[in-house]
């Protein structure tokens, strides 16, 4: 046992020296030294086969030896699979069911089925093939892991493109005339407390935040519903970070935070204000309270305010999404929003390296959901429906006469 011992240590030490060859001959050279047995001994010590360390003995006598650069002889080790079944990757590609899932013409392909489910169907049908090898064999046939990707918008609507170019039209117009045009929208709601975040974050090794073990809302001390104004020509941005409930009241409240706070200081001759918003939610094309509190925005501010919303289905290509929104998730990746007072220091430390400068405040106020605002208070705006979609997605609101 004692000699077992002295040649494991002996083999441990230098093992991350020797290759394959030089491991089986230095095998070879102890089982020598020691006579009869050794190459029992040696075997037990190190786990190396005893027919592996015959072949070293066998080299070591006939001082024979691979050609340079070679570990093993030409044609040395076991034949690969593909060698002994030539239609073992057809099979394989068969059970991953590739022509209904993904076209064989497609660079990358992939399949549903798991590695081991796949080597189990073929051992159903008498081929022996490890889970490792089915994957090694996938990824040369052009396979590879992946994720969905959020790319189906549904059905488009005929005048989505003709929309987008007058969106473009109109944001032009404006810019053209130093006049603000802002991206509008709410971002995901947010538990406060210390709950888990998406993302990393560099800290000292074993040494994570510790967080909740679940999401559950009676742990929270409540909802952070940060809504955002993004103001294309200057790359600016304002976000209120409330803590009641995402409403049309709410939405335009943040828009006059931006207007007062930043908006009137950047364009103080400004007389006009383009909103690039989304067809749905608080600042919905069919929301009643947005246009009726856009007009107390417009009467107040004296700005004539023209709306232009996405068609539906294309809420991503709104400008705020991955010009601010998206910078803030990064901003914060990993890291609990603990307190409303954390969320809104990191969103307002949101920087990029295009000059992205942003403004946060907690919006204190509880707002009310379920107000009605009925045909003659929607008839009494003084708003313009534009020729192009005007009854949906195109309007202005202008001020009215206080008298």
């Amino acid at each position: 046992m004692e000699k077992i011992e002295i040649l494991r240590n002996k083999y441990l030490d230098i093992l991350p020296e020797l290759n394959e060859r030089s491991r089986r001959i230095w095998a070879a050279s102890e089982s020598k030294s020691l006579g009869y047995g050794g190459i029992r001994l040696v075997s037990k010590a190190t786990g190396i086969a005893e027919s592996t360390i015959q072949i070293g003995l066998k080299e070591l006598l006939q001082k024979d030896s691979p050609p340079p650069n070679r570990i093993r002889y030409a044609g040395g080790g076991r034949p690969s699979l593909e060698s002994k079944e030539s239609n073992i990757v057809d099979k394989i590609l068969a059970i991953a069911d590739i022509d209904s899932i993904g076209s064989p013409e497609s660079p990358l392909r992939w399949t549903t089925k798991s590695l081991r489910k796949i080597s189990e169907s073929l051992r159903k049908e008498g081929h022996i093939v490890s889970h490792t090898k089915i994957g090694t064999l996938l990824k040369e046939s052009g396979f590879s892991l992946q994720a969905t990707r959020k790319r189906n918008e549904g059905k488009s609507h005929i005048d989505r493109d003709k929309q987008f170019n007058y969106i473009n039209s109109k944001t032009s117009e404006f810019q053209d005339a130093l006049q603000p045009v802002i991206s509008v929208d709410a971002k995901k709601k947010e538990l406060v407390g210390k709950f888990s975040n998406t993302g990393k974050e560099y800290r000292k090794k074993k040494n994570p935040v510790e967080v909740n073990a679940y999401d559950f809302l009676s742990f929270a001390d409540g909802k952070a519903t940060p809504y955002g104004v993004y103001e294309l020509t200057t790359n600016n941005a304002w976000v209120n970070v409330g803590i009641s409930k995402d409403t049309a009241e709410f939405a335009v409240s943040t828009i006059r935070n931006w207007w007062y706070n930043m908006g009137n200081k950047v364009y103080p001759d400004a007389n006009k204000l383009l909103i690039h918003a989304d067809g749905g939610g608080s600042n919905g094309s069919r929301n009643r309270l947005w246009k009726f509190e856009l007009q107390k925005l417009s009467t107040e501010t004296g700005l004539e305010i023209t709306v232009c919303h996405f068609p539906p289905g294309t809420s991503k290509w709104n400008k705020i999404e991955h010009r601010l929104f998206s910078q803030i998730s990064k901003n914060w990746r990993g890291r609990p929003l603990e307190t409303y007072s954390i969320i809104v220091n990191l969103i307002a430390n949101t920087k990029t390296t295009t000059g992205l400068d942003v403004n946060a405040q907690i919006d204190t106020k509880l707002y009310k959901t379920g107000i009605k605002i009925s045909k003659k208070e929607i008839d009494s705006l003084n708003l313009e429906r534009h020729k192009f979609h005007g009854q949906d997605w195109n309007y202005t609101i202008a001020p009215k006469t206080v008298s």
